[in-house]
């Protein structure tokens, strides 16, 4: 069975990144969670950040991202909020939405705001989408190349090479994962 993975508001709004992640979770490596308030979250970060970017197209990306992975959504983990303590308050409803899924993984850019003294009661970890991905790698080759092959054929607005979705997530931040993935391709890549 695969393990449970809560992913952040911060991990799903770079577009390229939350389409490598959603895709990594249809390969069944992991199982893949979040809540409405995770996704109002970072939705609402875009919408603040791309003014530009109509509304009804956020909200079929959110409905889309529903339908690929229809388990998805956490609930019920509200009652757990006000019980935890991290640096930052508002990171809670992450916490206990990890704890009711039963993740073993939260997956954030803000490592600083899930500190392990916090987490490793509730036997949760939060880690960088760097790192993350680099395990996908190491744990199922295939299944994330493939993943990442599919993601770049179906770009077509504009449409990007292998090489040029490679350096978008790099600069999404997973220089790690782009240079293994690198290895992997070869000079396909």
């Amino acid at each position: 069975m695969a393990f449970v993975v809560i992913y952040d508001a911060c991990v799903l709004y770079p577009a390229p990144l939350r389409d490598l992640l959603v895709r990594i979770g249809l390969t069944g490596i992991v199982r893949v969670r979040w809540s409405e308030t995770i996704l109002d979250e970072c939705f609402r970060s875009i919408q603040a950040q791309r003014p530009d970017l109509q509304p009804c197209a956020l909200a079929r990306t959110r409905e889309l991202m529903g339908k690929a992975i229809p388990d998805s959504t956490v609930t019920g983990y509200e009652p757990l909020i006000d019980g935890l303590t991290l640096p930052d308050p508002n990171d809670r409803h992450v916490l206990a939405a990890a704890i009711r899924a039963g993740a073993q993984t939260i997956v954030t850019f803000n490592l600083h705001d899930f500190p392990g003294s916090a987490l490793g009661f509730y036997e949760v970890e939060a880690v960088h989408p760097d790192d993350f991905v680099l395990d996908m790698i190491d744990l199922a080759p295939a299944a994330v190349t493939n993943a990442v092959r599919e993601q770049a054929n179906a770009l077509r607005n504009p449409s990007r090479s292998l090489s040029e979705l490679l350096d978008t997530l790099k600069d999404n931040g997973l220089d790690q994962s782009v240079a293994k993935l690198r290895d992997l391709y070869g000079e396909q890549a």
